[in-house]
């Protein structure tokens, strides 16, 4: 699961520019994306792509929403830089993971013939472009963000799993819900969205 590819086939180029261009087509021509932008093994750039996404909502949340951010010893800034770093290099790539082995889990019971778990994990990971955006303190963006989200992971799934859409989103509804639901708070931003018009999301589920 943990596996680099030092030079892929197929996989996704490295730098800057590579991730710039990977968010863009991830956002605009998911299926031929995950077409032709997975590669077996070649986790880093998706491992990055996600770091990146995760600082980046990360400092957008810290900078817009007072008191997101931490503060030990009256060091907002360095408290701040160790939040952020906390986020992006440990508890996204272990989220990240985590969520990958119980996709494959998953994927076991419904996909018989499937790629392996370095794919899902870069599904995963590309899956998240959109929400580069939900740190800004609006729950129409983050609700918008985490569902665009939600929606390019279950296009990934069945892409790259070669599966049906039934099946796809079956196998990817609880990890989906894990990632975009808590990790990136969609369920909060839609209950937060839905309370402006007087609606209870608990009254919607139940």
């Amino acid at each position: 699961m943990t596996q680099w590819v030092e030079n892929p086939t197929g996989g996704r180029d490295r730098g800057p520019v590579a991730l710039a261009r990977a968010w863009v087509e991830v956002l605009t021509n998911p299926r031929r994306f995950f077409e032709r932008g997975i590669a077996p093994g070649d986790q880093a750039p998706g491992l990055v792509f996600a770091m990146t996404v995760v600082l980046v909502e990360e400092a957008t949340r810290f900078a817009l929403v007072s008191g997101a951010a931490p503060s030990f010893g009256g060091q907002p800034a360095l408290s701040a830089l160790f939040g952020l770093a906390l986020a992006a290099v440990f508890i996204a790539p272990a989220v990240l993971h985590l969520t990958a082995a119980l996709q494959t889990v998953l994927l076991m019971a419904v996909v018989p013939d499937r790629a392996g778990t370095s794919e899902t994990v870069q599904v995963i990971a590309y899956a998240t472009a959109p929400c580069v955006l939900a740190g800004i303190p609006s729950p129409t963006i983050r609700a918008v963000c985490t569902l665009y989200g939600a929606g390019l992971f279950v296009v990934g799934l069945r892409t790259v799993h070669d599966t049906s859409f039934l099946r796809a989103l079956v196998a990817g509804a609880i990890p989906g819900a894990l990632v975009f639901g808590y990790a990136f708070r969609g369920f909060t931003a839609w209950q937060d969205l839905l309370a402006q018009y007087g609606v209870e999301l608990g009254t919607l589920l139940g």
